[in-house]
């Protein structure tokens, strides 16, 4: 299987990721960064030499990514920010279009992910935050009323 083949199956299924390693083909549909960070803590041998075919990558995204170790990422849309952690990181990058910032669901502003990322330098910077910030937004608020 190649690289190639993750792309089509990205944009054929619509789906958020695609992941590549050996001549193993992963799908994963969940927006934002959830399934990269499920997958390095859970998986981490599974992003390890892989290939990343994915539609959105800010830089919190890109970080997991250099943390588990990928070889390549194309990505539909590659913020900067992104982009520049990944080249300094050697991994070999492929994209559709290239913008200043990832922009939030409800494009109003640089998405939350992204907007705490940028000032680190490295990806064992920014893997702290991302790993806050799923927590905190993960976490279900349930009300019992009476």
């Amino acid at each position: 299987m190649e690289k190639s083949e993750a792309i089509v199956w990205l944009r054929r299924l619509g789906c958020s990721c695609v992941i590549l390693g050996g001549n193993r083909l992963s799908i994963y549909r969940r927006r934002g960064v959830r399934d990269l960070l499920a997958l390095l803590d859970d998986n981490p041998g599974r992003l390890n030499g892989a290939f990343v075919a994915d539609k959105v990558v800010g830089k919190g995204a890109a970080a997991i990514m250099i943390a588990g170790g990928v070889c390549g990422v194309y990505a539909g849309v590659i913020s900067r920010p992104a982009l520049r952690l990944l080249r300094d990181a050697s991994v070999q990058v492929e994209y559709d279009s290239l913008t200043d910032n990832i922009i939030n669901r409800a494009a109003t502003g640089i998405c939350p992910v992204e907007s705490l990322c940028l000032p680190c330098s490295s990806a064992a910077e920014c893997l702290p935050l991302v790993r806050e910030f799923v927590r905190r937004h993960s976490q279900v608020n349930v009300t019992i009323q009476q």
